[in-house]
């Protein structure tokens, strides 16, 4: 299913349904008070973050604090299938502690949904943990799971979304603070008394330097090697600089001009007789990638995008030595690798966003109109025409490029 539906459906149905369980939850809520209900026993604990796998790197520190706190075999998430992939290379999580919905379609999605709820409400879990920002589909998730505690972002003024009143730890968004750091303190947040929030009188988690974490086997990378000579053409390929000419369907004005790439891997490789340039992505941005190998005309460029599993991926980002990328999940996942990573900033604040790793390194202009996408307008911006990132020159990228790899 399109990024663009889903959005759709999880405003014109997210609202209602949001409004529905909220007054049903005011009735649960007047039951339980007449009940003297006893407060939730935390046994199991569900993470809810169903897009977006950059954004899962940067929960490392807060599903490593849910671990502590309940053992990792009571740890549980809940994604779109197509993002799991990065909870089972990171390993923190047991495979079958993932719980994930396949969104290929609506009767898929409507499907993997009702029984994802069927299988969280036989686990009886204790705690749910809403990751995403101000989503109503989520919301609704965290409440129908059957968590007897939640905690989640509320819109306390109406400065963002409304996704009703379905959480019983409500917090406010931070825009200061890292997303790392507000997902660690989401976690926290469980030791707080709900009646307390949204004030948290606790110190904000620092956001440590991250390091290597995916090591690839010996057999994998002497297989791969030999994949990328093929495609190289040859046995010497290094040093090697891998471009990520995309942005997913989330948001397209996070791309560079497509048109920069080509003339960056052409610099590159009439600077350097040794240098050579590869695309990568998924499939669907395989024609885009052909199209601008064709245009740049070398031996020394070829596509890899569609071409390697995600697992491949990160055993290339092993093999190669920089990769120059727009602001995206292979910002993120890249760095649980060695490689260097360029990750270049527009519509987004890589205050909140920039992955946290000394090999990362960030090129952001900041604007007066940037960053002009948050979590207080749903992620979504009026802007068609991203000067922010077209004012990032070749010559910069270039620079940085050769100076990493000493060329």
């Amino acid at each position: 299913m399109k990024v663009s539906t889903m959005r759709r459906v999880d405003h014109l149905v997210g609202v209602v349904v949001c409004f529905v369980l909220t007054a049903f939850r005011r009735y649960v809520d007047l039951l339980k008070k007449l009940r003297k209900s006893q407060p939730a026993d935390i046994r199991r604990i569900l993470f809810i973050k169903l897009a977006e796998q950059g954004a899962t790197v940067l929960a490392d520190r807060a599903i490593r604090r849910a671990i502590q706190m309940v053992g990792r075999e009571n740890v549980y998430f809940l994604v779109f299938e197509e993002n799991r992939f990065i909870l089972d290379l990171m390993g923190l999580i047991p495979k079958q502690n993932v719980i994930a919905i396949s969104a290929d379609n609506f009767y898929s999605l409507l499907c993997g949904t009702v029984l994802a709820l069927w299988r969280l409400c036989k686990l009886h879990v204790g705690a749910a943990i809403d990751f995403e920002f101000f989503a109503r589909s989520s919301a609704a998730l965290a409440y129908l799971s059957g968590a007897r505690v939640r905690v989640g972002l509320h819109s306390f003024a109406g400065e963002a979304a409304y996704r009703g009143n379905l959480m019983t730890h409500r917090l406010s968004y931070n825009p200061h603070i890292h997303a790392s750091r507000m997902f660690e303190v989401m976690v926290e947040a469980l030791n707080v008394p709900p009646e307390q929030l949204p004030a948290l009188d606790i110190d904000a988690p620092s956001v440590p330097s991250s390091e290597p974490t995916f090591t690839p086997t010996t057999q994998e990378l002497g297989e791969f090697k030999a994949v990328v000579q093929s495609w190289a053409q040859t046995s010497e390929y290094s040093p090697l600089v891998l471009l990520n000419a995309n942005a997913s369907d989330l948001l397209p004005i996070r791309r560079w001009p497509a048109q920069r790439y080509v003339e960056l891997a052409q610099r590159l490789i009439e600077h350097s007789a040794g240098v050579h340039v590869a695309f990568t992505g998924t499939s669907k941005e395989a024609e885009l990638a052909g199209r601008l190998v064709q245009t740049i005309g070398s031996e020394r460029c070829f596509s890899m995008t569609g071409k390697t599993t995600l697992r491949q991926l990160m055993v290339l980002y092993c093999l190669a030595d920089v990769l120059v990328t727009n602001d995206s999940g292979p910002a993120h996942f890249a760095t649980l690798t060695p490689i260097q990573v360029i990750t270049l900033f527009g519509p987004e604040s890589p205050a909140l966003f920039g992955a946290k790793s000394p090999r990362t390194h960030i090129i952001y202009k900041a604007i007066p109109c940037s960053p002009c996408v948050n979590a207080y307008n749903n992620r979504l911006s009026a802007c068609r025409n991203n000067v922010c990132l077209q004012r990032i020159s070749v010559d910069e990228v270039f620079d940085l490029v050769c100076s990493l790899c000493k060329l």
